[in-house]
């Protein structure tokens, strides 16, 4: 699908630049709290342009459990599964995402469905209501979920225009990635490496510093705190997610109960794979 011409999005974009301006003009002599304030208004309106898919997802997740009606003759869950499609695809029309970002996104829609397909299997969590589109106990929409973390982490990094200190080689980092994706397997059976993996992961990062840019300045945080926030809000997600039945885990199976704690550390390794992924096409686009 081809992306929508420049001049079809563009003057969104130049209003809001226009609006952002005299808005800067309006609180700067006003003292250092409301540039502040706009500044932080700025920095919410960009993390919900980069959470679109994931918010819009989440809020199908509600919404169907609250009203889909019984009985319907497409199952709820095929029903995201094309809404999520529909999003996806209107992303890529309206030029939000690109199509370098979709084929990253589209990997870790494959990587994610992959790992739900055996942890479904080994008992792991499940997904309760029936569905047509689907491998084994895994609705499809089930990937778009994964994606959704891809797909912010690609967003943030361009409205944010992100620059990293000291950050590790890529090589490195591709190998962690790949060793925390073979751990969800293998820790069924093997001894888990978990921990082993955070220390790997404080090791590379840790002195690793983001800039990101809300307007005109750039400002800077440790990029493992970053990792932390996001693992956080996606277990936030997950909570929700879980109480539109989206799916259940063992602890849930008589009733909804807060998703255990000890699951925000497997999407902190699991984010790190989104990331580094991502990270592959910034690489690329800033070769080219």
């Amino acid at each position: 699908m081809n992306p929508l011409p420049a001049s079809a999005v563009r003057p969104l974009f130049d209003r809001l630049e226009r609006l952002d301006r005299r808005v800067a003009a309006w609180a700067a002599p006003r003292g250092s709290g409301v540039v502040a304030a706009h500044e932080l208004a700025c920095f919410a309106i960009k993390q919900a342009s980069a959470c679109l898919f994931g918010g819009c997802l989440l809020a199908l997740l509600l919404v169907t459990w609250a009203a889909y009606p019984a009985g319907a003759w497409l199952a709820r869950y095929d029903f995201l599964t094309l809404a999520a499609l529909a999003i996806q695809l209107a992303l890529l029309a309206s030029g939000l995402e690109t199509r370098e970002e979709a084929r990253v996104i589209l990997c870790f829609h494959v990587v994610g469905t992959a790992m739900e397909v055996f942890k479904t299997a080994m008992g792991s969590w499940v997904y309760p209501e029936s569905s047509v589109l689907r491998i084994g106990g895994v609705p499809l929409f089930s990937g778009f979920m994964y994606a959704a973390v891809g797909s912010y982490i690609a967003r943030a990094w361009r409205l944010f225009d992100f620059r990293f200190v000291r950050h590790p080689p890529f090589a490195a980092t591709a190998w962690l990635a790949m060793a925390i994706y073979v751990n969800f397997f293998t820790h069924h059976f093997l001894p888990d490496l978990r921990w082993l993996l955070f220390v790997a992961l404080a090791a590379l990062f840790g002195r690793t510093w983001i800039l990101f840019r809300v307007r005109d300045t750039y400002r800077r945080m440790p990029l493992l705190l970053g990792f932390v926030l996001v693992a956080l809000f996606i277990w936030l997600a997950e909570n929700l997610g879980t109480f539109a039945a989206a799916w259940r885990y063992p602890s849930q199976r008589h009733g909804w109960a807060v998703v255990p704690v000890d699951k925000l550390g497997a999407w902190l390794l699991l984010m790190v794979i989104s990331y580094v992924l991502v990270s592959a096409v910034a690489n690329k686009r800033a070769r080219d």
